[in-house]
């Protein structure tokens, strides 16, 4: 189970930190990303991150997102900074693991990013 929170609304040229708790050992999971969503559009994925720690960005969050993980705390993080209203949109965690004898997708339940120009 995930569970995402810290959306809200920002200015553009602000920071919000997002949060997603996971029900088990972060350590265990093969990639967590957070995907994001914005109205009348697809999901596209935002930030990866590998149970080695290796990271990925889409160019159009590099250089201003960063995703990081607390493993004590089986919590994933999305830090957004230099955000801009085009960043509006609900955001997800996702975690994609090997569990019950198959490759599974997890999904946290979204939380809304509202920034304002």
């Amino acid at each position: 189970q995930l569970q995402a929170f810290g959306g809200g609304l920002a200015q553009a040229g602000g920071s919000l930190r997002l949060s997603c708790t996971v029900s088990r050992k972060i350590t265990s999971i093969t990639v967590m990303r957070w995907y994001r969503q914005a109205p009348g559009k697809e999901r596209d994925v935002v930030a990866i991150r590998s149970s080695d720690g290796g990271t990925n960005y889409p160019h159009s969050v590099k250089g201003r997102f960063t995703i990081s993980a607390d493993n004590a705390k089986n919590t994933l993080y999305l830090q957004m900074n230099m955000l801009k209203p085009e960043d509006t949109a609900v955001y997800y965690c996702n975690a994609y693991l090997w569990d019950l004898g198959s490759w599974e997708n997890y999904w946290g339940q979204g939380t809304l990013v509202t920034v304002s120009s």
